[in-house]
């Protein structure tokens, strides 16, 4: 099986509508649905050229209204709407394409939403308005997919047979319909909004080759990027430490600010939130999320895909949100309507209350486990349940924050009174409160659960009592392997005992008692397996929370009062997901016990859960080398892939920040927290885990005096002021970016060169080379990581090359904006496994015709060079973890054509499809090994030469130069998905089309 895509794009055409045959509800709109419709052209008038359309997405340049617009002054700086440059005059390009589609269909069904002291907020489309008895039964998550079509409706992206799929999803998504999706808003990141805005820039170039205007290469909907992946743990256990590695941050990355900055000025609708401000997803949630838009006077629930895949946090706050890859976001912004599958959604019930010491980090990571069993790839999760009225935001958001993790493409909370008190917490206004409450209530979207629930409909279900919730932790090589803390220690010796693998370090018997001594600045020190080398409180998941942040410093209060301390060669470090989190812990009086254990606030971004964990003191990575140790990290992040956190920590535990000094104070995950103690006090006696351990009331209080509105209103007032290092950056103000050909950051990729109007067409793979040959859980950073350059890397080579000192390599991430650095890091992972290499880990692979071992990138080129094509095979979950568009750009500049594996996760599938890399499944049951292949074979795929022959999810025969033959799975979702391959890609598309108009 493999999984649904989010693709983005206006080409939807007739045959999308034919691939499921009609149900009765289908062959004609409802009586009430008739009613509520006004006139609108035929569907065969409406079809032939709905396919080139960008009127709906020129509204957003007509429309007047205030970058930050809510229909009421919704906490926005002055300074903010001088910083996002005003569309341009209407042109007549524009009226010429807005005047090709009707007026909405469902405009009888614009309702006033009127003030309470009169007057009216503004109009929106009324689901009730519909009397459609379907309606009542939807998930609130597909409420909002609805209301977007009803909204977009123009019978020419959106028809009115769209809507009717989306109202009757009970019959219509098993079928794996298609239907249009417009996102609100777009959301990114530096490390991934970089490539965006290089993107951009190069499609702006590339149009004025072919004769365009390359001003129609703009974002037509909000973009907000968030630049929070480049700081780095270079400083640790200091005072001086946020100072320091901002310091850092600009020394390395002051060339890819500059252009994001000149990005902000040059593109329209784009707003840059400077370095030290915080992390994506906290700003998001904190910040950005509108909850409901008021857009001159249209109301419409707020919605966001972002090019990072946990942009699904703001699903905690009733914000439909999810990850895309970084070309789809591209397409997204360019006004393309998504073509997306219309999901199943799994129904969450939860009841009961978390027993007491219990944190949202054991209920997620307990979820977390549950959805992945369940399998819910490609779907959407929604809680409901009366226990969902007793978990705070905050949790919720937690929850929400791992959807990637279980497999989800949103873990959807509905808003309910919860919901509006946290709005008011983080300082929106009370009016604007007013009109979310008044809005969702009207339009049939928000829970109250004081009163009787109408039973809605779900495509499976499950159900968590959060009384039986344990504290656990999760590890040592994947987020959903879940360990109870009880039986912490003996599934360490398990995973010592057991051979390599997601559980397994095969360590020998006679080698698990090692001790490595070694001098620490002139301390003894010791180092065994299992010894914690890292301790690091970060990631968005866990640093938005109030109560486990608040509780990391009990813990470490009560760790001083007894007189315990982390031992001095522990890495510890607290990246805070935004300047509230500083607020709140210095108001509590806590922070000090966390620095006197070492936890110094060391930045505000995502640090060490990205790999930007930054060196270990050269004693400890020399203790840990020579002796082999199986050192472990532990942090509240979200993912722990071998190799991501850091490379000498082979064993690597997501936990809640209270358990991160916990296990800092121990010094080791080979304990058993029950029945050994941490340590020794200072009046001689030992010291359990139950004596630092704070009872949940304890938090609830400290929450309650320390976490205070004023803490959100005078942080966000400031947050686009930026600091003295971003304002001093001087940028150019030209349209078109001048390209260094000297830059090792910035670099003009070759995706557009040689580019005609023609598209290029479908090509079949013949007599290709298998690259590289898998088993399951490739992630993303396997393929493409974003951690460190590692000395003897072909990227590593092409720097030192270019007089760049190892020292300022860098990160693989914050180069992102340069292909050759980007290509060369391409499967450059030190963990990786591939088959071809007969079980040695490394970033290197076996030329078959030479027979020689080299780095893949080395090996790609002799391939490319001779004119050869290459595949990849794979097991299950191929390109897992984070949406990371360079995990399919990557691999297309190699010269890859293809990817035949088991499974393929969400997003990176649809990523591979937007560079036109062919995703193939497997059948059922099989995979390279029950086929008997080797990797050694050549491959030949027999794909049709034209576009109108290939179906989404058709099968095709694959025939090896041994005589093997075998069948499998194209893996495109949708026909705007062959489309795109039919271009070349999806950028190529997008610039084809506007290029016509």
């Amino acid at each position: 099986m493999y999984i649904t895509n989010y693709a983005s794009a206006a080409l939807r055409t007739t045959s999308r509508s034919s691939r499921i045959p009609p149900s009765s509800s289908y062959s004609s709109l409802t009586s009430s649905l008739s009613r509520a419709v006004s006139s609108s052209p035929s569907p065969s008038v409406s079809n032939q050229c709905r396919s080139f359309s960008f009127s709906s997405a020129y509204r957003y340049l007509r429309c007047s209204a205030p970058r930050w617009s809510h229909g009421v002054d919704w906490k926005s700086p002055a300074s903010l709407a001088s910083q996002i440059r005003t569309a341009a005059p209407v042109s007549l390009f524009e009226r010429k394409i807005a005047t090709m589609a009707s007026e909405n269909a469902f405009k009888g069904i614009l309702t006033s939403l009127p003030k309470q002291g009169g007057g009216e907020f503004g109009k929106f489309y009324s689901l009730p308005a519909l009397n459609d008895p379907r309606i009542d039964k939807l998930p609130f998550s597909i409420r909002i997919l609805l209301e977007s079509a009803i909204r977009n409706c123009d019978n020419f992206q959106v028809t009115k047979e769209d809507v009717e799929k989306i109202i009757d999803w009970e019959t219509t998504s098993p079928k794996q319909v298609e239907i249009p999706f417009k996102p609100a808003r777009v959301l990114l990141q530096d490390f991934t909004g970089v490539p965006a805005v290089v993107d951009l820039a190069c499609m702006r170039d590339a149009m004025n080759k072919l004769g365009s205007d390359s001003n129609k290469i703009n974002p037509l909907v909000p973009v907000d990027l968030v630049i929070d992946h480049s700081v780095q743990v270079d400083v640790a256990r200091s005072e001086n430490a946020v100072q320091a590695n901002m310091e850092l941050e600009f020394q390395r990355n002051k060339e890819r600010f500059a252009f994001l900055k000149w990005g902000s000025n040059a593109f329209t609708n784009m707003l840059v939130v400077p370095p030290g401000s915080g992390i994506v997803h906290q700003v998001n949630l904190e910040y950005l999320g509108r909850v409901v838009f008021n857009r001159d006077g249209m109301l419409y629930p707020d919605s966001v895909v972002g090019t990072d895949s946990h942009t699904t946090m703001i699903d905690g706050l009733g914000v439909a949100g999810w990850g895309v890859g970084g070309i789809e976001a591209e397409a997204a912004m360019l006004g393309q309507p998504m073509s997306m599958v219309l999901p199943g959604v799994v129904g969450f019930k939860l009841s009961g209350k978390l027993p007491n010491g219990v944190t949202a980090t054991d209920l997620v990571l307990t979820v977390t486990q549950m959805l992945r069993k369940h399998g819910v790839v490609g779907k959407f999760v929604e809680f409901y349940g009366e226990g969902v009225g007793k978990i705070s935001l905050a949790d919720r958001a937690t929850i929400a924050n791992m959807s990637p993790e279980y497999g989800a493409t949103m873990g959807f909370f509905p808003v309910d009174h919860v919901t509006l008190q946290y709005l008011k917490l983080t300082g929106r206004s009370d009016e604007t409160v007013a009109m979310i409450e008044a809005y969702l209530r009207a339009n049939k979207m928000f829970v109250d659960y004081s009163e009787p629930q109408q039973e809605r409909v779900y495509s499976s279900y499950l159900q968590l009592d959060l009384a039986e919730v344990e504290p656990c932790i999760s590890g040592p090589k994947r987020p959903h392997d879940r360990v109870p803390l009880k039986e912490m220690k003996a599934d360490w010796h398990s995973c010592l005992d057991n051979k390599v693998g997601f559980k397994g370090f095969a360590v020998p018997k006679e080698a698990q008692e090692k001790v490595a001594k070694f001098s620490f600045h002139g301390q003894p020190a010791e180092l065994k397996h299992g010894s914690v080398v890292i301790a690091a409180i970060t990631s968005c998941t866990n640093t938005s929370n109030p109560s486990v942040m608040l509780g990391a410093g009990l813990v470490a209060k009560k760790a001083c009062e007894l007189g315990l301390q982390v031992k001095p060669w522990v890495k510890t470090s607290l990246a805070p997901g935004s300047g509230v989190v500083t607020k709140y812990l210095l108001q509590s009086g806590l922070q000090k016990y966390l620095n006197e254990q070492g936890f110094h606030i060391v930045g505000y971004g995502c640090t060490t859960c990205i790999g930007n964990s930054g060196d270990l003191d050269e004693s400890v990575a020399s203790a840990i080398s020579e002796n082999d140790i199986v050192a472990a990290a532990v942090l509240s992040g979200n993912r722990n892939f071998e190799g991501r956190v850091h490379a000498l920590t082979r064993a690597n535990y997501l936990a809640s920040p209270p358990l991160v000094v916990a296990y800092a104070l121990a010094g080791s995950v080979d304990i058993d927290f029950e029945k050994e103690p941490i340590g020794v006090g200072k009046d001689g006696k030992d010291v359990y885990f139950r004596d630092i351990w704070p009872s949940t009331e304890e938090i609830a209080e400290v929450v309650q005096s320390s976490v205070l509105p004023a803490m959100f209103k005078s942080t966000y007032e400031s947050i686009t002021k930026g600091n003295p290092m971003w304002n001093q950056l001087s940028v150019p103000e030209s349209l078109l970016y001048s390209w260094d050909p000297n830059s090792t950051y910035i670099h003009e990729p070759p995706y557009f060169k040689d580019m005609t109007m023609d598209p290029p067409g479908p090509s079949g793979v013949k007599d290709a080379y298998c690259i590289l040959n898998f088993g399951d859980s490739i992630t993303t950073d396997h393929i493409s990581p974003a951690g460190s350059i590692h000395k003897d890397s072909p990227a590593a080579k092409f720097l030192l090359e270019r007089g760049v000192d190892r020292k300022d390599f860098n990160s693989y991430g914050s180069r992102r904006g340069n292909d050759e650095i980007m290509a060369r890091g391409t499967f450059a992972n030190i963990r990786l496994v591939n088959k071809l290499l007969n079980g040695e880990v490394g970033a290197k692979t076996i030329h078959i015709p030479s027979g020689e071992k080299l780095y893949v990138f080395d090996a790609a080129m002799k391939y490319k060079n001779a004119g050869q094509d290459t595949i990849v095979l794979a097991g299950a979950e191929y390109g897992s973890g984070s949406s990371r568009d360079w995990a399919a750009k990557g691999p297309m500049l190699l010269g890859v054509k293809a990817v035949i594996a088991k499974s393929f996760e969400r997003i990176h599938r649809s990523n591979l499809v937007g560079m036109g890399i062919v995703p193939l499944c497997f059948k059922s049951g099989e995979d390279a090994d029950s086929l008997g292949l080797t990797g050694h074979e050549r491959f030949t795929i027999d794909l049709p030469s034209k576009i109108s022959e290939i179906r989404p999810g058709q099968d095709v025969t694959v025939r090896t130069d041994n005589g093997k033959s075998f069948t499998c799975t194209v893996c495109f979702d949708t026909e705007v998905e062959l489309e795109y391959f039919n271009h070349g890609g999806i950028l190529p598309y997008v610039i084809r089309q506007l290029s016509k108009q």
